[in-house]
């Protein structure tokens, strides 16, 4: 993870998350990022349809961010294979994000919840 960044009106964010991640190719890419409480509850996701080996770093957005300006949140991508890792980031739309550390077991109950992708188009 490099950049996050929020558009839109408390309690209606959109968000753009620019990853940089070690695809290569749909034996291993990066399938979704995600924006998480702090109770570790999933706020919103975007799940990632290919790999992105061509475009690194990449940025996609996902909007449904229902929060307000200083609750905090904590932004993390996912790799097909390995799971949760690399770079969190952790803050407010107020303040901004920073990278930080989460525990490994972070909220990995999340893993399991919906939306997931369902297939690597390339």
């Amino acid at each position: 993870m490099i950049d996050v960044s929020f558009t839109g009106n408390p309690g209606d964010y959109s968000l753009s998350v620019t990853v940089a991640s070690p695809d290569i190719g749909c034996e291993s890419y990066a399938d979704w990022l995600e924006a998480v409480s702090k109770d570790g509850e999933l706020l919103t996701r975007r799940v990632l349809l290919h790999s992105h080996v061509d475009e690194q770093p990449f940025t996609r957005s996902v909007g449904g961010l229902h929060v307000q300006p200083n609750d905090t949140v904590i932004i993390r991508a996912h790799m097909s294979v390995g799971g949760y890792g690399g770079t969190v980031m952790r803050g407010t739309v107020s303040d901004g994000f920073t990278a930080a550390e989460v525990p490994p077991d972070f909220a990995s109950d999340l893993e399991t919840q919906v939306p997931l992708p369902t297939d690597c188009a390339f």
